[in-house]
């Protein structure tokens, strides 16, 4: 059973306790790109030469980009929290994190030519239209859950700042990319409406949230994690944006895990050493703490061997075979990983994992990718890997997940021709905002 959107919900919740206490037809383009990334695995004939890696993951981004397609509102543009890995799926829950993932996506689709650009720029105008004009929002921030094809408020979720700003990152993205006036002219003013010192509700560290119900959560963003792209769109803003001085709001733990030493939040999984590094272009720079970057290539490295010390109690976990983040699970959405070890780690794989940290891992993650692939067929759907699967049960998710994917797509992506970081990295704020906190 796949858990709700609510279920979902508590993600947020979890880290903050844990962390707290831490154009011909686009119909006919769809069925070309289906043909060649949809259910059976790419070389697998007889004979046929073994896929180069830029093959390989030019695979994983074809079928990728299918979900952002299909599993999206073609007026809305407000992309599935979560979709069947199969494809058909009638769930009407949209991620506006997802969405910025999407419009990510769209923009490399675009650049690689797996639609036709008119179809694309279309899917993009309809998005940011629905976004400025019409999707309900609290001082420029968005509702964390959405219906995809009204916009309004799904699961008494919150106003999130995290997944608003992961969504700007997609907006900020088209911007750079697309040379149509509407396009830069609506992203302009998404990204101006945001009211980034209401999110502060008086304190130095960002909240994670509101809700009309009760006011701003009490959790904030106060410990490192996804967060710099957070804090570095709101202290680049042209309006209303916080002082540079807000970046050293949050704490920045350090672990040493079998030699290796890394800033980490201490209760939180892998994926906090990705998200913000799909975007913000950290390679070869560096502030006052840290080259984030190579920060998490070491923990990357840290969790492939953590993984690989659970292998007495998990045989499944490999050289080639590991990796665990927020995912899915045979019980449910859970956040686990490590180091430090949490969760109720029980041998599952989550690609993602592997995936999102192709950049700084790429041929341990790729080898990842490949056998999975190879040899576990049903984690290879319609959308590329299933969320998770679990080869010492024969548990397999029956779900993708928005956000999985779509960091599996960006930073496959960034590791083939750098096209996101070099894109997104356009946008003035951007590099003002990383030079006013001691960048270099």
């Amino acid at each position: 059973m796949s858990p709700t959107p609510t279920t979902r919900l508590s993600r947020r919740e979890m880290l903050a306790r844990l962390g707290k206490a831490m154009l011909v037809s686009p119909l006919l383009n769809l069925a070309i790109v289906s043909m060649s990334c949809g259910g059976s695995k790419p070389g697998s004939n007889l004979g046929t030469p073994p896929l180069t890696d830029d093959q390989f993951l030019d695979e994983i981004e074809r079928a990728i980009f299918l979900y952002f397609w299909e599993q999206a509102s073609s007026t809305t543009g407000q992309v599935k929290d979560r979709a069947f890995a199969a494809g058909s799926d009638s769930r009407t829950v949209s991620s506006i994190a997802a969405t910025g993932f999407g419009l990510t996506a769209l923009c490399i689709a675009d650049q690689r030519g797996y639609m036709a650009s008119a179809s694309i720029v279309a899917r993009v105008q309809a998005t940011l239209s629905f976004l400025l004009n019409q999707m309900p929002n609290e001082n420029g921030f968005f509702y964390h859950f959405v219906d995809m094809n009204t916009g309004q408020r799904a699961n008494s979720s919150e106003v999130s700042s995290i997944d608003s700003a992961i969504l700007l990152c997609g907006v900020l993205t088209c911007r750079q990319h697309f040379r149509d006036p509407q396009i830069t002219d609506m992203a302009a003013q998404i990204y101006q409406r945001v009211n980034w010192p209401w999110m502060l509700n008086g304190g130095s560290a960002f909240s994670m949230g509101w809700t009309p119900e009760s006011g701003f959560l009490t959790g904030r963003w106060d410990t490192y994690c996804e967060l710099m792209m957070l804090y570095l769109l709101a202290i680049g803003a042209t309006v209303n944006p916080v002082p540079a001085t807000a970046w050293q709001a949050f704490t920045r733990p350090s672990l040493t895990y079998q030699g290796l030493t890394f800033i980490t939040n201490l209760s939180a999984p892998l994926f906090i050493h990705q998200y913000s590094h799909a975007w913000f272009d950290f390679r070869n720079r560096q502030d006052a703490y840290a080259n984030y970057f190579n920060n998490s290539v070491t923990a990357t490295q840290a969790h492939k061997l953590f993984c690989l010390s659970l292998a007495s109690q998990f045989s499944d976990y490999a050289n080639n075979l590991w990796g665990i983040t927020a995912s899915d699970s045979a019980n449910g959405y859970v956040v686990w990983g490590g180091p430090p070890s949490m969760g109720p780690i029980d041998g599952s794989i989550v690609p993602c994992a592997a995936g999102g940290s192709i950049p700084f891992v790429s041929s341990d993650c790729i080898a990842v990718l490949r056998n999975i692939q190879s040899a576990f067929p049903k984690a290879w759907q319609r959308y590329s890997f299933v969320d998770a699967f679990n080869p010492l049960t024969g548990w397999y998710d029956t779900d993708v997940i928005g956000i999985d994917l779509g960091i599996m797509m960006l930073m496959a992506e960034n590791q083939r021709s750098g096209f996101v970081w070099n894109t997104f990295m356009k946008n003035p704020e951007v590099v003002a905002a990383m030079t006013a906190v001691g960048f270099h």
